[in-house]
């Protein structure tokens, strides 16, 4: 079992109130701060073998799940700037650009 305080100096405050800001997550795709809800998505997806996790807004995920399939997101990988020089995705990231960092909208369709 793990001791809460040192052996060598008990009075030693284990955990110090930070009167600091919260630390501010940007959205891998849109580039803008994320708000309440943040989304850890998987560039590569899981099936795919992605291991690794980028935060994302809510809208940003659902634009590039109904726009990709996860071969096409498995060849991009984690290049972002190849992403955003799909048209779809460069309308959307400036579409957003301009809403709440909160905002959200219904899911569009898959275009397949």
């Amino acid at each position: 079992m793990a001791r809460k305080h040192s052996k060598h100096d008990p009075y030693v405050d284990v955990d110090p109130v930070d009167d600091a800001p919260p630390a501010i997550i940007i959205c891998w795709l849109c580039g803008r701060p994320t708000g309440k809800t943040v989304v850890w998505h998987h560039p590569v997806p899981k099936s795919r073998g992605g291991r690794d996790v980028v935060p994302m807004h809510p809208v940003c995920q659902q634009t590039l799940i109904a726009t990709f399939t996860n071969a096409e997101l498995q060849r991009y990988g984690t290049d972002v700037e190849a992403l955003l020089a799909h048209p779809a995705v460069r309308k959307f990231v400036d579409w957003v650009a301009n809403k709440p960092v909160d905002f959200n909208a219904p899911p569009a369709r898959k275009q397949r």
